[in-house]
């Protein structure tokens, strides 16, 4: 039998095990109402009107103290004998790292093909919310995480619902805060192992693929596909191996070079197109106002805006603060502030400029997408830059590969920590969690599991639900938090060891 077979039977039996219950599963997280003339994903409104409540509730914090929060990722008020195992911007570096990658690529391509040009604007303004919203839970994260006897740091959801619950409301807290803190394991690690490890794989595979000859080329064979999921599982287990501290230090090297590559390549192709960059930027605006052949017209493009950038930047679902817990600080707000760039980084800026090039450079694909009703993908954003970079498709493979990459990484911590929170941190259960990680990753390349990774993504989101309920809860915990830290800043102020007064808080109010 061979290997094309025998995988092509293990992905018929698991898919047609799991359908159902994906498909149970994502009609409840994804449920939709009709609203104006397009269907509303009630998980994305959730998402939304989270960043709104936190936003109003912290005073615009995102925008009041964004220029504090980039003195913090610089070091400024960095203390090293504080319990923690990364710095500041290593701690940033290795949660933005789970949420850069293919969906600020191919997802924006998806987001401007179905709800037009105008959908970038709504992608902002919902990556500004996500701020307050990532704030928040990363300010618990580090406030209620577990500092081992070794050194080690866990944090997550699984610590600060039990634990912060516990805190406020007593017996009842606690009971109510143990049953969501296992819920919310189980569904980390199942999107670990499977949204996280096998999809990342096996889309960079198929990235792979496509630039080197398609099925017919030296990389489209079962023995090609075996040979990158041994080599990424390698590279995968090699750094898993050393634990937060080694997959910070690849991603605050790796995500700044290639998110820097990525970027200065979108400003070619828009400093090419120069004198068309007014005419864009109308575009987006009136398209985000006024926008033509979208389903539900201005509703419809905000749903698709908000949709992307929210399944973009993950702010909310309590991932992002499993690595922000492992930072060095003595003040959980710091890494609360540190936590608000993420959301900028991937939605405002990363998106925004993917956007903006499709835009600018209308690919005849990205019409040919609007006009089918399609939803296009990572091929509009590489023709995108076809136009003016002929050879960037094989760049954009390497960063969708190098970022994959990162995301698996990430993941796997994440999905270390949910482990090890539900089965103990033993050194054997670990390497039971790490062996499996790896397997999965080496048949990535060889299996779809679409139905498997369907039901992953439901899994995932269904946790925003418990994680913001949480996050509501415990909102009055954050704002003492923030209060504390800024008045350490202003006392450092106060002692002339640091420089200017513009960020100076107020004592008695943030």
């Amino acid at each position: 039998m061979s290997l094309e077979s025998i995988t092509e039977n293990v992905d018929e039996a698991v898919s047609g095990f799991f359908e159902p219950i994906a498909t149970w599963l994502g009609e409840i997280v994804f449920y939709a109402v009709p609203v104006g003339g397009t269907d509303l994903p009630l998980i994305v409104a959730w998402l939304v009107v989270a960043g709104l409540v936190f936003t109003f509730w912290f005073g615009f914090v995102q925008l009041r103290k964004f220029r504090l929060a980039v003195d913090v990722v610089r070091g400024k008020y960095d203390d090293k004998d504080s319990a923690g195992e990364v710095n500041h911007f290593q701690a940033l570096t290795a949660a933005v790292s789970g949420t850069v990658g293919l969906g600020n690529i191919a997802g924006v391509a998806v987001a401007v093909s179905i709800g037009g040009a105008g959908a970038t604007f709504w992608m902002i303004l919902c990556g500004l919310l996500g701020m307050a919203t990532k704030f928040v839970e990363v300010t618990l994260g580090v406030k209620y995480r577990e500092v081992h006897a070794d050194g080690t740091v866990s944090g997550g959801p699984m610590h600060y619902l039990p634990k912060g619950l516990a805190e406020r409301f007593g017996k009842n807290g606690k009971a109510l805060g143990k049953v969501l803190a296992v819920l919310a394991s189980i569904m980390i690690l199942f999107f670990g192992l499977f949204g996280g490890n096998l999809f990342q794989v096996n889309q960079s595979y198929a990235q792979l693929v496509s630039v080197t000859g398609g099925e017919d080329g030296a990389m489209g064979s079962s023995a090609g596909a075996l040979f990158f999921g041994i080599l990424v599982a390698a590279l995968v287990g090699v750094v898993l191996l050393g634990g937060i501290r080694s997959i910070a230090s690849v991603t605050s090297r790796l995500i700044p070079a290639m998110a820097g590559i990525y970027i200065v390549a979108c400003l070619i192709v828009i400093l090419v197109n120069v004198t068309a960059v007014p005419d864009a930027i109308g575009t987006i605006i009136e398209g985000a106002f006024n926008p033509e052949g979208v389903a539900g017209g201005v509703l419809g493009a905000l749903i698709i805006g908000f949709k992307r950038a929210a399944f973009s930047n993950e702010a909310g679902l309590g991932s992002a603060p499993i690595a922000h817990s492992a930072v060095k600080t003595k003040h959980p707000a710091s890494e609360g502030l540190v936590a608000l760039l993420e959301p900028f980084i991937d939605t405002v800026v990363i998106c925004t400029m993917t956007a903006l090039t499709i835009v600018i450079a209308n690919p005849a694909s990205w019409g040919e997408a609007r006009n089918d009703d399609s939803i296009g993908g990572v091929t509009i954003t590489s023709d995108a830059f076809e136009t003016v970079l002929p050879w960037f498709p094989y760049v954009l493979t390497v960063a969708v590969i190098l970022f994959a990459f990162s995301t698996v990484l990430t993941w796997g911590y994440y999905g270390l920590k949910a482990w090890t929170y539900l089965f103990g941190r033993s050194r054997t259960s670990e390497i039971v969690f790490k062996s499996l990680y790896t397997l999965l990753a080496v048949s990535g390349p060889l299996l779809t599991l679409q139905t498997l990774i369907d039901l992953a993504d439901a899994v995932l989101f269904s946790l925003a639900v418990i994680n913001i309920i949480g996050l509501y809860l415990l909102a009055p915990v954050v704002k003492r938090e923030l209060n504390t830290f800024l008045e350490f800043v202003r006392t450092r102020k106060a002692g002339g060891t640091d420089g200017d007064k513009d960020d100076e808080p107020s004592k008695a109010t943030v």
